[in-house]
């Protein structure tokens, strides 16, 4: 029986509290009029007969004693269905591409259910976005977490857009759940028009929550997009990969809740709860060893000031399998993508790459590919204290294999794709441009097979 209560105790930013209510429960959902307007919210706190409850469309207008809340004794459920594929969603899962409402064929709570880390099973193979640094050097595996770390000003948006328009996995039913959150206007309508004029809008499911939304909606953005990948990878069998941005926006939303809840806060005011709250959402990617499919996340969240030791980064570092790190430096010099190499890393790379998955060069390629350029930063470092003409021809040789490893591997336009094997093909070409005794980290068969010493003129005239 749904129980209805007249008037409200207690308006806080976007939290009411009622007094004297039997029976609730934590994550269940009410339903809340005033002045004839329906809005929905849900309880996210209980004191002996006292509930708190976080409203989804803010409390503007909302009066103590005029308004109606209905106790529904269910939590959040999201509809779905095989044809919620193509469909542009708000923050908490209505559409907003003027197609009608989605047929549901079932209705899942959208805080999900444990996974028994004994179903699990281990992530192989990899998916392939078309981005040289990420594909050679930090591979993406399937039913990974891969956070992207990011700062403002940075091209985050763009290379988010840009994995989603050619992000593919060979022969298999793929699809990308994309949840924006607190983004801005002309932001979203980037998106939805870059998705939409290269069609792949039709295998995208997005969430897109605006940053003049209500900050508690920004709460339930991720959990209804994870319901749908649960769904569109553990019923229908698809590969399915989530992109989150901001993730930032998502942890400053949870720290304004908490703040008005009167919490004690920890670091930089965020929740003592921030890590198991993030953990929620991470650890909803991966595989089953009784189903076909699988989730992988990419998170990207800005870091302030660029401060990667910021709480939101740092524990995010903390849970995922690695991370992408974007760079200033390298987008003030304009390289896009501006992936910094060497603090970039993929955690379940080795497992995913290799005969079978990509090439049997791969994993020993990448690995020279990293110490080579790891050389480069050290003999830059001696270069700013003694001067390039100080430099012997070896250095001078590393110098060179390093512009042209920033200029024509890590860059790339935004609308070219690369394969893998053009990626690994263009990194032995690059090699190229060091004498083979410099090439510690590949076996002799290896070098016979692939390595061909190259002028540095043949690359800028092969025009890669």
């Amino acid at each position: 029986m749904k129980l209805e209560y007249m008037g409200l105790n207690e308006i806080n930013g976007p939290l009411v509290v009622l007094d004297g209510i039997k029976g609730a429960a934590n994550e269940e959902i009410v339903e809340i009029t005033s002045n004839g307007k329906k809005r929905l919210g849900k309880i996210v706190q209980i004191k002996e007969d006292a509930v708190i409850i976080q409203v989804f469309e803010g409390t503007s207008d909302l009066s103590l004693t005029n308004t109606t809340t209905k106790f529904t004794g269910y939590p959040m459920m999201m509809p779905l269905s095989e044809e919620i594929l193509g469909r542009i969603l708000n923050g908490t899962g209505k559409p907003i591409d003027g197609l009608g409402e989605v047929y549901a064929e079932d209705k899942r709570d959208i805080n999900g259910m444990p996974l028994n880390p004994a179903s699990r099973k281990y992530p192989r193979n990899y998916i392939q976005t078309g981005i040289s640094s990420i594909d050679g050097l930090t591979t993406l595996i399937r039913g990974q977490k891969l956070p992207i770390f990011s700062g403002n000003g940075l091209p985050h948006n763009k290379l988010a857009a840009q994995i989603v328009r050619q992000a593919k996995i060979s022969g298999e039913n793929f699809a990308v759940v994309f949840i924006a959150m607190g983004v801005q206007y002309d932001v979203a309508e980037y998106f939805k028009q870059s998705f939409q004029e290269s069609g792949v809008l039709e295998k995208v499911v997005m969430f897109l929550n605006l940053a003049n939304d209500p900050v508690v909606e920004r709460i339930i953005t991720p959990r209804c997009g994870l319901t749908v990948a649960e769904y569109l990878a553990f019923e229908m069998n698809m590969h399915v990969l989530v992109i989150m941005t901001d993730m930032t926006s998502y942890s400053e939303a949870l720290r304004e809740i908490s703040s008005s809840k009167n919490e004690i806060p920890s670091r930089k005011g965020f929740p003592g709860y921030l890590y198991s709250d993030l953990a929620s959402l991470y650890e909803r990617a991966g595989m089953l060893k009784d189903r076909e499919g699988s989730i992988t996340q990419i998170p990207i969240l800005t870091m302030p000031n660029d401060d990667i030791t910021h709480p939101v980064p740092d524990l995010t570092a903390y849970i995922t399998e690695g991370q992408i790190v974007l760079g200033r430096e390298l987008h003030q010099r304009g390289v896009y993508p501006p992936v910094t190499i060497l603090p970039s890393l993929s955690r379940l790379m080795k497992d995913g790459i290799g005969e079978g998955f990509t090439r049997n060069d791969h994993p020993d390629l990448a690995n020279q590919l990293f110490a080579s350029y790891a050389k480069v930063q050290e003999i830059r470092a001696l270069a700013s204290v003694i001067g390039e003409d100080e430099l012997s021809e070896i250095d001078k040789n590393y110098m060179r294999f390093g512009k042209h490893f920033e200029d024509y591997f890590i860059a790339q336009d935004h609308d070219e794709e690369r394969d893998i094997e053009q990626t690994l093909d263009l990194g032995w070409t690059l090699l190229g441009l060091l004498p083979k005794g410099e090439l510690d980290r590949l076996n002799a068969g290896l070098i016979e097979e692939h390595y061909k010493e190259v002028d540095e003129r043949s690359i800028q005239v092969k025009g890669f």
